[in-house]
C-alpha cells in the first residue's frame, strides 16, 4: 500500500505541487500523467525516499522498493549479467550459483537471455529498458516505481515494454504481487499500466479513476490532456 496525504514539495520557495493525495492498494497499480515539467519525476522520488516532502505525509507498507529511472541508470562499466549481480550482492547478500541462477532467470523473463556478456552500450534502447526492469525486480521488491519506462521508444516497443511490466507483476504474484506506480506522458501506456490514472498539473494531482473513467471524464483539465486539445485550463 502507498498512501500520500497532503504532500507538497517546493524548490527555492516555489511550490512544485501541494495537497497531493494518492492511495494505491497492495498489489495495485497507478499511472501518473501530466505535461512536462509539472513534477511527475519529483513525486516519484518523494515516494522512493530520494527527496523529502516539505509538507504532508507518505506511508508505504514496505521498505523494499525497486525503481526504474528515466535514463535506466545502468552501469556502463559492467556487463549485462554483472548489472544484475550487483544489486543482488549489495542489497540481498546473494552470491555464487544462486545469484547467477536468479540473474539468468530474470534475463530470460525480459527476453535478454544470451546477452550476459554484452555491455549496456551494445543494447538497443528497448533492450536497455528491459535490463533496467530486470534489475529493479531482481531484489524482489514489494513496491516498484517506473519513471517514464517507455520514453524514447517507438510505439511497438513501447507497448511491449508496458505488457512486460504487467506480465512481470503477475510472475511475482507467487511471492507477493508488486504494487507499482508508473509515470508516463503516453496516455495509451497509462491505460495499459494503471488500475487508476492520475493527472499531475497546475501544482495538484487530479484523480481520473479507472482508464474507462478517464476516457469519459468531464474534468476540463483531464479532458484537455487526454484529447490533446490546445484550448483549456492547461497552458
Amino acid at each position: 500500500m502507498i498512501q500520500l496525504t497532503g504532500v507538497g514539495k517546493s524548490f527555492e520557495s516555489s511550490w512544485v505541487f501541494r495537497g497531493v493525495d494518492l492511495h494505491v492498494p497492495s498489489g495495485g497499480s497507478a499511472a501518473i500523467v501530466g505535461p512536462s515539467g509539472t513534477g511527475k519525476s519529483v513525486l516519484l522520488k518523494l515516494i522512493a525516499g530520494l527527496l523529502a516532502p516539505d509538507e504532508g505525509s507518505i506511508k508505504i507498507h514496505s521498505s523494499e522498493i525497486g525503481m526504474l529511472f528515466q535514463r535506466n541508470a545502468l552501469f556502463d562499466s559492467l556487463s549485462v549479467l554483472e548489472n544484475l549481480l550487483f544489486p543482488l550482492k549489495e542489497r540481498r547478500g546473494v552470491l555464487g550459483s544462486e545469484a547467477l541462477d536468479r540473474a539468468r532467470e530474470h534475463l530470460d523473463w525480459v527476453g535478454l537471455g544470451g546477452t550476459e556478456s554484452l555491455s549496456p552500450g551494445e543494447l538497443s534502447g528497448g533492450m536497455q529498458k528491459r535490463l533496467g526492469i530486470a534489475r529493479a525486480l531482481i531484489v524482489e521488491p514489494e513496491v516498484v516505481l517506473y519513471d517514464d519506462p517507455t520514453a524514447g521508444l517507438d510505439p511497438i516497443t513501447s507497448r511491449k515494454i508496458a505488457e512486460l511490466i504487467r506480465d512481470l507483476q503477475s510472475k511475482h504474484a507467487a511471492v507477493a504481487r508488486t504494487t507499482f506506480i508508473a509515470v508516463t506522458n503516453d496516455m495509451q501506456r497509462a491505460y495499459q499500466l494503471g488500475d487508476q490514472v492520475y493527472l499531475l498539473a497546475q501544482r495538484k494531482l487530479l484523480s481520473g479513476g479507472s482508464p474507462d473513467q478517464v476516457r469519459s471524464s468531464r474534468d476540463p483539465a483531464i479532458r484537455q490532456f487526454v484529447r490533446g486539445l490546445q484550448e483549456g485550463p492547461l497552458s
